[in-house]
């Protein structure tokens, strides 16, 4: 067993207890890169072996004199790249900003660096972290560790696969409409979206203001409780971080769900949802109820509502955030062009992937004059009712248990053929954005052509405990107890 086939909390623990040193650990992920990124092509940029032994050093003196001693310490992490990071390419996938260097680092990935962890490099997304499949990135498309014929998910993708693939212990993505539980269910891992203003987007390169929210990634869910503590704080610097009076997120790390209600959506068990995908969530419900959950079917309705509310939100909110993306201040600017107004045009031309143009000519028509009332107004309202729904199903449950996504990850190149089809992939994890919910997706089994099929928790706003200690539970009965490409080992 390799040091990256460890979860972080127990390659943390062999750090502190000085079996392992945070040098031999940042030279097994550099190891790992180097052997496996020409295969899945996880990151856009990765730190220079030097810089990252150079790092590995200074973080296990700290280690050594006590001035860290959190459970992250000296353990390598990938963060998505479109978080900034000082001196550090920033590129969102993007050609507009294939040179950027932010002057400041984004305040969840400061907090990372507080508690000692080592970053090793940014992972690849789709442009601006609109795609569902990690293929609509200007730096080629990154490929899922279990089939590389398949794809990881999307948005964050490149997060996903480098936990999966080991090229890393853990990392953060972002999660506008599912971008971190859809790719964590195509890479058979753990992905958490926690409740909206838990984590700072200050630093997050924005594409949907109102729905962007970083989380954690990684192979267990004791893992994305550890992380979530570390990484989610109060921050004046974002007006829309909200201050929490409890952050003791592993508190919940228990097995007992006995006496807690967990209601399955009978709108997520229907037309579209893939029979194979079907069953691991009805077995997961079974398994929760042999550990004393009370599971039951209920109505939740308005969920045929939510991509076309989502999309028309999302799509308005990028038109405007990427308006600043335009030649002058930073970034790509066209060689050669005349005048201002031509030279807004060529960059953005040039600059943009045809996903991006796509979402920003859309956002632009569902906020044009004439068309505000009838689309975006109308789409805002839908989001009122879908919270509503969600409060009123959580009225009667603790839990709500569902698919993470239709199907299990499909061949590259089918759905950016079809970008309707692409959208459809984020049916049952965008509400959670649209009503700023938490939600968390753990690997349920495989398929018949063995790739992991992902079950969602979603939890009630500010309640993480209840879905992590669901899905804590649940991961402990399921079949297969080592993720990691180098084992599938039954229990």
């Amino acid at each position: 067993m390799g040091l990256m086939d460890y979860t972080a909390v127990e390659l943390g623990k062999k750090i502190k207890a000085g079996e392992v040193s945070v040098l031999e650990a940042a030279n097994a992920a550099m190891d790992a890169i180097n052997a496996l990124e020409d295969n899945f092509n996880c990151y856009v940029t990765v730190q220079e072996r030097e810089t990252i032994q150079a790092k590995a050093e200074e973080l296990q003196k700290k280690i050594d004199d006590g001035t860290l001693t959190g459970p992250l310490a000296g353990v390598p992490v990938a963060v998505k790249d479109n978080m900034c990071t000082k001196g550090t390419r920033t590129t969102c996938s993007s050609k507009i900003l294939e040179n950027f260097e932010p002057t400041y680092t984004a305040e969840a990935v400061l907090n990372l660096e507080k508690a000692g962890a080592l970053i090793i490099g940014k992972t690849n997304m789709d442009e601006f972290a609109m795609g569902s499949t990690t293929e609509t990135s200007h730096y080629g498309v990154t490929k899922n560790p279990w089939n590389a014929e398949h794809v990881p998910g999307g948005s964050s993708g490149g997060s996903a696969a480098a936990v999966a693939a080991g090229e890393c212990s853990y990392a953060l993505g972002s999660d506008t409409g599912g971008s971190i539980r859809q790719p964590a269910s195509y890479c058979g891992i753990v992905g958490m979206k926690p409740t909206y203003g838990t984590v700072s987007r200050y630093g997050l390169i924005a594409y949907g203001s109102s729905l962007d929210q970083i989380g954690p990634m990684a192979k267990d869910v004791t893992d994305c409780a550890t992380i979530l503590e570390t990484i989610a704080s109060y921050d004046p610097k974002d007006s829309t971080s909200v201050k929490r009076e409890d952050y003791d997120f592993t508190s919940a790390l228990k097995e007992d769900v006995k006496g807690m209600r967990i209601g399955i959506p009978k709108d997520y068990m229907g037309e579209g949802l893939d029979e194979e995908v079907k069953a691991a969530v009805l077995l997961a419900a079974k398994k929760l109820e042999e550990k004393g959950a009370i599971v039951e079917e209920f109505d939740l309705s308005l969920v045929e509502y939510a991509i076309p509310a989502y999309y028309v939100i999302a799509s308005a909110e990028a038109s405007s955030n990427l308006a600043r993306f335009d030649g002058v201040k930073y970034g790509y600017r066209t060689e050669s062009y005349e005048g201002l107004h031509n030279m807004y045009k060529k960059t953005r031309s040039e600059g943009f992937g045809p996903e991006v143009k796509r979402r920003i000519m859309l956002g632009s028509f569902v906020l044009s004059s004439g068309y505000y009332d009838a689309y975006y107004l109308k789409a805002l309202r839908t989001k009122a009712l879908i919270k509503q729904a969600f409060d009123k199903a959580f009225e009667k449950y603790d839990v709500i248990l569902g698919p993470a996504a239709p199907t299990t990850a499909p061949k590259l190149g089918e759905s950016l053929s079809d970008p309707i089809k692409m959208y459809l992939g984020d049916i049952y994890t965008i509400s959670v954005n649209l009503a700023g919910l938490p939600g968390i997706s753990v690997p349920g089994s495989l398929d018949s052509k063995g790739l992991p099929i992902g079950i969602q928790f979603i939890g009630d706003c500010f309640k993480e405990k209840n879905i992590i200690r669901a899905a804590y539970a649940f991961e402990q009965s399921r079949e297969f107890v080592n993720w990691s490409l180098n084992g599938k080992e039954e229990k």
